[in-house]
């Protein structure tokens, strides 16, 4: 058993039917136990302006760390919007927030301005929860605590059943979220998903506090609240899967009429754009520049349970692509703005192909040491682009100054620092 369960050994927990158990979840040799209700029940969905009013009331007057979590529909909508919060404080309680009813919870947001979030995978959920007005000055990601404290299994079920003792259903999480109403036991689901998660940060903080990883772990977390929102992707249509087998630029011009009009139709039906058409099918059609609707039907994605209408909106797209002029057709691959891929180096520069090796095997070495994943030491990224183009003056001091300039943060740079230095002096470089 870790400090981190040694945490929970006192605690007063609820788990199947709200009553206390006799311990923590499970001992070293007891088995796990099921959470299978919130201990304080499942709390009606928030959905008009006068319960949201009470939320934003209670959750003023709670005291500690506010446990949030949001459900998307990916697979089944358009976008990554939140279809539904779900929050829990100290002396608040749980709650349930449609945000489809309620989309504005910015004044829920600037009542927790000052307090510390607990979220599990951090990144996946801000996206959503600042579209609708929520936005951590603080935060405490679980998931990447349970990296950088070297957790083999990270998940949000996996932590609590390893650091808490006790076993969450998961069987919900792929759910249509934007269903309404959303069923009793997606609802019980959501509740179970913030019940205990200031209990696993609260471990999770004492882990890393006797690994002496905590100040390392608060570097991470304020740099994901300092983030701003991501930059939207050049040329999203270049991420289509299959990509790999599209060669010609007539064809990546057939990939980028239909990987355009797929989005239009599929913003336009809120509506997933694989359920519109796959990305095996938009291959499909780009290598195979069919004439005409026949030929179209017949190829993989296209023929079954697909109207005429449909088919000749697809084939337009095909015909407009055919006729682009080559000057207006897209490029092989995206512009390079880094080094180029690892496995050219030995070609292109060899001599950057030594330093990235040493690089590589010295991270690897300090990762291992510190029992957390190499990425969290230092974005490989980083590493790549330091090695082709060192500083021109090797020294701590240069290299320490590229690493910050990349975004590593200070704890990152005291440790990657000598590593680097040795491997860009490494005889051969």
């Amino acid at each position: 058993m870790t400090d981190a369960q040694d945490t929970t050994a006192d605690s007063s927990l609820r788990t199947t039917g709200g009553t206390p158990p006799d311990d923590a979840g499970s001992s070293v040799l007891g088995a796990p136990t099921p959470l299978l209700e919130p201990r304080e029940g499942i709390p009606p969905v928030v959905a008009d302006e006068a319960a949201l009013a009470a939320v934003v009331a209670a959750f003023a007057a709670g005291s500690g760390p506010v446990a949030v979590d949001a459900e998307r529909a990916s697979g089944y909508r358009y976008g990554q919007r939140a279809y539904l919060v779900q929050l829990r404080r100290e002396g608040a309680g749980t709650a349930l927030i449609d945000p489809v009813a309620c989309p504005d919870l910015s004044r829920l947001g600037a009542v927790l301005s000052g307090v510390e979030w607990v979220l599990h995978a951090a990144t996946q959920d801000l996206p959503c929860l600042r579209e609708i007005g929520m936005v951590p000055a603080r935060l405490f990601d679980t998931e990447l605590a349970g990296r950088l404290a070297g957790f083999p299994r990270v998940g949000l079920g996996a932590m609590v059943e390893n650091v808490l003792g006790f076993v969450l259903e998961k069987g919900h999480s792929a759910v249509d979220w934007s269903t309404r109403p959303l069923p009793e036991p997606w609802l019980r689901y959501a509740a179970l998903d913030v019940e205990l998660l200031v209990d696993l940060r609260d471990a999770l903080e004492k882990e890393l506090d006797r690994q002496g990883k905590l100040e390392w772990a608060l570097q991470e977390f304020d740099a994901i609240a300092a983030a701003p929102p991501a930059e939207p992707r050049k040329d999203p249509w270049r991420r289509t899967s299959g990509m790999h087998k599209v060669r010609r630029r007539r064809q990546l011009g057939v990939v980028r009429e239909l990987w355009e009009m797929r989005d239009r139709i599929a913003q336009r039906r809120d509506v997933s754009p694989g359920k519109v058409l796959s990305d095996a099918a938009i291959v499909e059609a780009a290598l195979a520049l069919p004439a005409n609707v026949h030929v179209l039907a017949g190829l993989n994605g296209f023929g079954h349970r697909m109207g005429r209408r449909q088919l000749e909106q697809w084939q337009s797209a095909v015909d407009r692509a055919k006729a682009l002029p080559d000057a207006a057709l897209p490029q092989p691959g995206q512009p390079v703005t880094g080094p180029p891929p690892p496995r050219a180096w030995a070609d292109k520069d060899p001599a950057a192909a030594a330093r990235l090796s040493a690089a590589r095997a010295g991270v690897t070495s300090v990762a291992e040491r510190l029992t957390m994943p190499q990425e969290n030491l230092v974005s490989p990224d980083t590493v790549r682009r330091i090695c082709w183009e060192p500083p021109k003056v090797v020294d701590a001091d240069s290299v320490a100054a590229a690493l910050a300039g990349y975004g590593a943060r200070p704890w990152q740079v005291e440790l990657v620092t000598p590593v680097l230095v040795a491997a860009l002096t490494v005889r051969g470089a």
